[in-house]
């Protein structure tokens, strides 16, 4: 392959040159480690919150044990819906600081971030009305 263009002058490859402006707009590699190491903190953090936070209520869910359709609806959903929000936000946190041409990039990278941050307050918020229900209910 030659790096002369029809003109005459040397040319250089595209992907050189992107490098180059992504380089020049700031994107370089020490940016992209830190926000990797803020995202999975923040991963990490949001992971740890219910079992930090609802450990005894989840205990005495699950001391309760029965092959209910309405237990399992009434209170397994939050925390099927907070595993499922981090499992839709995983391949966003994995992505970040990452190349937007690399192939393991994920293409619908803004879906997932939707879908895991719904389902997962939508898992927080049912878990704080089922901690509610559990404390009052609770002799």
């Amino acid at each position: 392959m030659s790096l002369v263009g029809d003109d005459g002058p040397p040319t250089r490859p595209p992907f050189w040159a992107e490098r180059d402006r992504r380089r020049a707009l700031g994107h370089d590699a020490r940016a992209g480690r830190q926000a990797r190491r803020i995202a999975w903190a923040g991963f990490v953090l949001a992971a740890a919150l219910p079992a930090v936070a609802f450990a005894p209520l989840v205990a005495d869910i699950a001391s309760q044990w029965r092959l209910d359709l309405h237990y399992l609806v009434a209170e397994w959903s939050p925390w099927v819906l907070m595993g499922a929000g981090l499992i839709a936000s995983a391949p966003v946190v994995w992505s970040i600081g990452r190349d937007p041409e690399s192939r393991l990039y994920p293409r619908a990278r803004n879906a997932y971030a939707g879908w895991g941050v719904t389902l997962y307050l939508l898992g927080l918020a049912l878990g704080v009305q089922v901690a509610q229900i559990g404390t009052t209910v609770a002799p």
